[in-house]
């Protein structure tokens, strides 16, 4: 499935829950972590409950952020997960610091019957990015995402406007994903007026290996789809790459040329990226 753009949404606000589903997000979480005050947890629980029982089942993947996976994370599960007719398609699980708390999450799950949601593990911590092998690696992980603010007061850092401090983070997490043949989804655009800002970093983050991007606003959906969706060039390239690797296969030939470049295995592999992500956004 292809998850380019994840709209978070306060698990405490139903009206809001109803109208990201609507955004062209490939996903939505429904926060119950970081947009509900404390007092208002168990509230919020009821509203994710009835909105997921409530809303239509076409449309975007319905994901749940959970309290970090201690008492109130393990009811958080119980509530979205044990007492709803339609469970989320994933569960994200913040400030993930090693694969026992991903595990006991998945083993959860599984006792609830839900063994088929995903998990989407949160880097947010220096343990979590050391750690981030072992937890992408964890059977039942679909995705890792990075979460830059909390890492980047985790480890005491100075947040600039180049990303410098949290480029080692970024790259540990698309390696480890990559290994694991998960996900990995970046983090969040805190500026939510600054759409060519947030198109230049999603550029970057594609560029880097991202496979999607978590928003916090509607208008940041169509930005970060965009930048996770080939172009036509890409896509005349990859096709061309493609065809000239079935002559090839035909010639029994290892390396061919399309407009002069060389193509070895790894780029049509990037020619297979660029198809497959074409196809999962629906213009192919």
């Amino acid at each position: 499935m292809v998850r380019r753009s994840l709209l978070y949404c306060p698990g405490d606000d139903r009206g809001m829950m109803e109208n990201a589903v609507e955004t062209g997000a490939d996903a939505v979480i429904f926060d119950l972590e970081d947009a509900v005050a404390p007092a208002a947890k168990d509230g919020a629980r009821a509203t994710v409950r009835s909105a997921l029982d409530g809303l239509d089942g076409g449309g975007p993947d319905r994901c749940v952020r959970i309290n970090p996976y201690s008492r109130r994370g393990h009811a958080d599960v119980e509530a979205v997960v044990g007492e709803v007719s339609t469970p989320p398609n994933a569960v994200a699980l913040p400030k993930v610091d090693g694969p026992d708390t991903v595990e006991a999450l998945v083993d959860h799950l599984a006792e609830l019957g839900a063994a088929d949601v995903d998990v989407i593990p949160l880097i947010e911590t220096a343990a979590g990015v050391v750690a981030v092998e072992e937890i992408a690696a964890v059977p039942g992980v679909d995705a890792v995402a990075y979460g830059d603010q909390d890492f980047t007061a985790d480890i005491g850092a100075t947040v600039t406007d180049d990303k410098t401090e949290s480029l080692y983070a970024r790259q540990r997490t698309v390696v480890a994903a990559a290994a694991a043949g998960v996900d990995a989804i970046d983090t969040v655009f805190t500026d939510i007026g600054a759409l060519d800002g947030l198109r230049e970093q999603a550029e970057f983050v594609v560029d880097i290996g991202f496979d999607g991007k978590l928003a916090i606003h509607p208008d940041q959906v169509p930005v970060i789809n965009d930048a996770f969706t080939p172009t036509t060039e890409q896509l005349e390239w990859a096709e061309a790459v493609l065809d000239g690797q079935a002559r090839a296969d035909d010639a029994e030939s290892g390396v061919f040329t399309v407009d002069g470049q060389m193509i070895d295995p790894p780029l049509v592999e990037r020619a297979r990226t660029f198809i497959e992500r074409a196809e999962a956004a629906g213009i192919r």
